[in-house]
């Protein structure tokens, strides 16, 4: 190309290319001339005519340099180092050969400009106008393209002691003021105070970054380590201010730490003083500052179970994370590694249900504060709800917690007095009065539920929506009460009627009706019992021990479990005077006896001792029969007062510890009437016995149900002597449309059904053939 414009021109090649050598030293292989030529040089090559092909030759052979000669050079001092310090000092010698490099091809650049300025070239070369633009892609490209794998250590190494220095710069005044002596080491630059480098570091970090941001190569070769740095550090920073601890909020003092720390260490690495750099610096700090945010708030998701065991104590953190959550997208990461969390550690076996209580009631508070449209308390204690449902146990606990005396949460809440808020599907007038301040419900809401009740639902509200029925709740409190009435041995029911009128605004009075007729019952009983001891027309004063009724009403009462004992006949003879007396003061009334229940107080005197005991009916029958032969088995006791071997052999374990009787053969105990050495526990006077497990005198929720279902059979058998034969779903059928119906219906899932008429097959009541059940044959 270039013979033709030499011919043209009427030139030798050597002359032309003596002429364009002497403008761009670097065609030439030379160090390129910081000298300007002199003005009517390039005025000779514009005569040439070869104004386009000479800008193209000099910019390839810029290329070329780059590519062959200082791209290698440059990447060659990346190479490994022992320390960190060491790979500081590479990153600084590498930087300061590429800007000298840089430097030394600028006098060659300003004369292509001129060049272009008298030969009136306007061309836009990789997109940029000016040579200097073009040139920068140049470098900026061919680094890229040999970029060696280990570039980043080498990087890491050079701002990872520059931000190490700058972060203790600080520190390092006011640690060697408070203990000069004990500081030895510099905390930024490892060197002793005496040698300290941190300021000849952050001079060399200064100059070095200057160098980058004027080659354009700060973000191109650390942007990527430096944002990586940053984020390191910030999570490390929000390990160490915020581990394991819930009583102090953070987010004030991390925003300033981020503003001051970490910006005022890209402030360095940054020139501010351009406002395009000002504005850059700017979204930098939006984004760490989102990555903050993000940070935190997952830190303390991961911590949010133990948050929830610990509130109220752990608020500033749930209020904390409340914030954070407004400002992050971790709310489907919160709900999912919370649901986690909990039936990881809360549900399992190995938990008591009171425990899986506490932690559920302490969920509802945390939860509310977290979230007070109540969406996330909803959607996060699914599986718990879930969970206590099928565990027998859970409305018994709930209701003890309820009536229990001491510091509880949920006997804190009855006393609040307010009314029960049920699960409601549709939206109330009240909904609307608000309508200036109302918000859609998040996008995870329940759409079959409204804002109202999730806001509105109290603890106690709650864990009765966990079974969706208050009968349930009811029925427990009312077997509960029944408990402690019968074992308290006393006419005091202040604490239970105060108990009860709280419950009632809960549940409502006609829900609790039963358990005002119960209380009634003990206060009526009080007051007949002193009315037919201070009568003497009903010579209870007479007898030879005093006697006491507790009288129920049976249809009121839940169902006790049904247990015999044959009381001795003078007992029974004291009974029946008492059922007379009551008879005469009632008329048409009469007692049914429950010999089993009550206590008995005795005068125990044997040939060495003598003490006083309250013990219940079956341990005072036992010890009496003693009195009549001294050695019994425990099949003729059985026989006797017509009571299991089994029940009967663990209530004389209660004698036996006492020291009172002995076996002297497997189910034969013999009565010990002297003891050459006396008990290392003697039994103190006046002492009441307790069985080892409190049981109680109800019948379990397991028989109660039997019971109640038991009301079926009648109907099931009329259906099948009619019918001859019908498959589990007409039975059901059958029973939802007659039997389920009134005021006193029971209901009965398919799967109970199924269950109990299996039951009626083991019993062979029922049989069952090709999926149909008929009546034997009798």
């Amino acid at each position: 190309m270039l013979n033709s414009y030499w011919l043209d021109a009427n030139m030798s090649t050597d002359d032309v290319w003596k002429k364009i050598c002497l403008a761009f030293p670097i065609l030439a292989d030379n160090e390129c001339s910081r000298e300007c030529p002199e003005d009517n040089v390039l005025e000779e090559i514009k005569e040439l005519k070869l104004n386009k092909c000479i800008e193209d030759i000099v910019i390839c052979r810029i290329e070329q340099i780059m590519r062959q000669k200082i791209t290698p050079d440059f990447w060659s001092r990346f190479s490994e180092r022992k320390t960190e310090i060491g790979g500081f000092e590479r990153f600084k010698d590498a930087v300061d050969f590429l800007y000298n490099s840089f430097s030394n091809f600028l006098p060659m650049l300003e004369n292509l400009e001129k060049f272009r300025t008298i030969s009136r070239i306007n061309r836009v070369i990789y997109g940029e106008e000016t040579l200097l633009g073009t040139f920068k892609v140049i470098v900026t490209s061919t680094l890229l393209s040999q970029l060696p794998l280990t570039h980043q250590i080498i990087t890491e190494d050079f701002y990872k002691v520059s931000f190490k220095v700058f972060c203790n710069a600080d520190k390092s005044d006011v640690d060697q003021d408070e203990s000069s002596e004990d500081v030895v080491q510099c905390g930024g630059c490892s060197h002793e105070i005496e040698q300290c480098h941190c300021q000849a570091i952050l001079l060399v970090f200064h100059e070095t970054n200057r160098k980058l941001i004027e080659l354009d190569l700060l973000e191109r070769l650390a942007g990527e380590v430096i944002t990586t740095l940053i984020h390191i550090r910030i999570e490390n920073h929000v390990q160490e201010s915020c581990k394991g601890s819930f009583d102090t909020s953070y987010i004030s003092s991390l925003e300033s730490w981020l503003s001051t720390v970490v910006m005022g260490w890209l402030t360095h690495i940054y020139n501010v003083n351009a406002v395009s750099t000002q504005s850059s610096i700017k979204k930098f700090h939006q984004k760490i500052s989102h990555f903050l945010y993000e940070t935190y708030t997952r830190t303390r998701i991961e911590q949010l179970f133990n948050i929830i065991i610990e509130y109220p104590d752990s608020q500033p953190a749930v209020e904390d994370l409340r914030i954070c959550l407004q400002k992050t997208d971790l709310r489907l990461y919160l709900t999912q590694k919370l649901q986690r969390a909990l039936e990881t550690r809360l549900l399992h076996p190995g938990v008591n249900t009171p425990d899986v209580l506490t932690a559920y009631v302490a969920a509802i508070r945390a939860l509310r504060q977290l979230d007070p449209t109540g969406v996330l308390l909803e959607t996060v204690t699914l599986p718990v709800r879930h969970y206590l449902r099928w565990r027998d146990d859970t409305v018994r606990c709930v209701v003890s917690s309820l009536t229990e005396e001491g510091p509880s949460e949920l006997a804190d809440e009855l006393v609040r007095g307010e009314a029960l808020q049920l699960d409601e599907g549709a939206p109330s007038d009240e909904d609307m009065t608000n309508w200036e301040g109302w918000n859609p419900d998040p996008v995870d809401a329940d759409p079959s539920k409204t804002s109202k009740s999730r806001r509105t639902s109290d603890i106690i509200s709650m864990l009765v929506n966990v079974y969706g029925s208050k009968e349930l709740f009811v029925n427990e409190y009312r077997t509960l009460l029944a408990d402690r009435l019968l074992s308290q041995f006393t006419y005091n029911t202040e604490k239970e009627i105060r108990y009860l009128e709280l419950l009632k605004l809960r549940f409502g009075e006609s829900q609790l009706h039963y358990c005002e007729v119960m209380l009634k019952d003990v206060y009526d009983s009080k007051r007949i019992n002193a009315h037919l001891h201070s009568d003497p027309n009903f010579k209870l004063d007479r007898q030879q021990f005093p006697s006491t009724a507790m009288i129920l009403s049976a249809q009121f009462w839940p169902p006790f479990k049904e247990e015999t004992l044959e009381l001795p006949d003078f007992v029974k003879e004291h009974l029946q005077i008492y059922t007379k007396a009551f008879e005469t003061l009632k008329g048409n009334r009469t007692l049914s006896w429950k010999p089993h229940l009550g206590s008995v107080n005795i005068d125990i005197e044997l040939k060495d001792r003598k003490f006083n005991l309250t013990v219940s009916p079956i341990h005072a029958t036992i010890i009496w029969h003693f009195q009549t032969k001294n050695q019994w088995t425990v099949e003729e006791l059985s026989q006797l007062m017509h009571v299991p071997a089994t029940v009967l052999r663990r209530k004389i374990a209660f004698w036996q510890s006492q020291g009172m009787l002995r076996e002297i053969s497997t189910d034969s105990f013999l009565l010990v009437e002297e003891s050459s050495t006396r008990s290392k526990c003697p039994v103190p006077p006046d002492m009441v016995c307790e069985d080892e497990e409190t049981e109680s005198a109800m019948a379990s929720a397991h028989d109660q149900r039997e019971e109640e279902l038991q009301v079926f059979w009648s109907y099931i058998v009329g259906m099948l002597t009619n019918l001859d034969l019908m498959p589990l779903e007409r039975i059901h059928q059958m029973l939802k449309m007659f039997a389920s119906q009134g005021p006193t219906a029971v209901e009965c899932s398919l799967r109970e059904l199924r269950n109990f008429l299996d039951r009626k097959v083991r019993e062979h009541r029922l049989l069952f053939s090709g999926g149909f059940y008929r009546l034997p044959k009798s």
